[in-house]
């Protein structure tokens, strides 16, 4: 079976970088399962997903559709409590986005 284009871009960078699914499910906090599960059922990764695959790879989503996708191979460097903020981020709405920066604006005062 022939995997889709986003999977097969995905499996590229896992071979550029010779990393493993493994590898990726902890650069980008989403389980190995789920990533296994795309790939054996050849399922299209949804925008949530593919953004913290990016993160893995330490991309972004218009570095990942671009014919030349940038190999960084350094991690950024953040504490436990900076991931679990942007984390949190990612999850919401983006009304909720909007108020939530409204709200750390108004604490860095």
């Amino acid at each position: 079976m022939e995997l889709n284009k986003l999977l097969t871009k995905i499996q590229q960078l896992l071979d550029e970088r010779n990393w493993s699914l493994y590898k990726l499910s902890k650069e980008s906090h989403i389980p190995y399962s789920s990533l296994n599960s795309l790939f054996l059922k050849n399922n299209q990764p949804t925008v949530v997903t593919l953004e913290k695959i990016c993160c893995g790879f330490h991309i972004t989503l218009s570095e990942f559709f671009s014919d030349n996708t940038p190999y960084r191979n350094e991690t950024p460097i953040i504490t436990e409590e900076e991931q679990k903020i942007l984390d949190s981020f990612r999850s919401l709405s983006n009304k909720d986005k909007q108020k939530y920066l409204e709200i750390i604006t108004i604490l860095q005062k």
